[in-house]
């Protein structure tokens, strides 16, 4: 599920299985200083997420070169729209 900041890839797994996140924050983010306050952000939206969705699911999420400059409540409303969509369709 594209966003504009970000790119959500969902796998289902065993309905028991806990849910799992994957971070992919490339060179084209920024310097390693850069991408590592994204990851963070990202985690921290993951974690944040996590509460509040389903269990067995794998998910990814790519952060594209905007991300930096978005604050953390935009990221975590992007995310946490690109999951639920993605939860519908399967």
């Amino acid at each position: 599920m594209g966003t504009p900041h970000s790119i959500v890839y969902l796998r289902a797994r065993d309905s028991g299985a806990p849910t799992r996140f994957g971070f992919i924050v490339a060179k084209t983010v920024g310097n390693a200083v850069t991408r590592n306050l994204v990851r963070r952000r990202l985690r921290s939206v993951g974690r944040d997420v996590l509460a509040t969705h389903a269990t067995g699911v794998d998910v990814v999420i790519r952060a594209l070169p905007g991300s930096p400059e978005v604050s953390w409540a935009t990221l975590h409303e992007e995310i946490s729209a690109g999951i639920d969509r993605g939860v519908k369709k399967q």
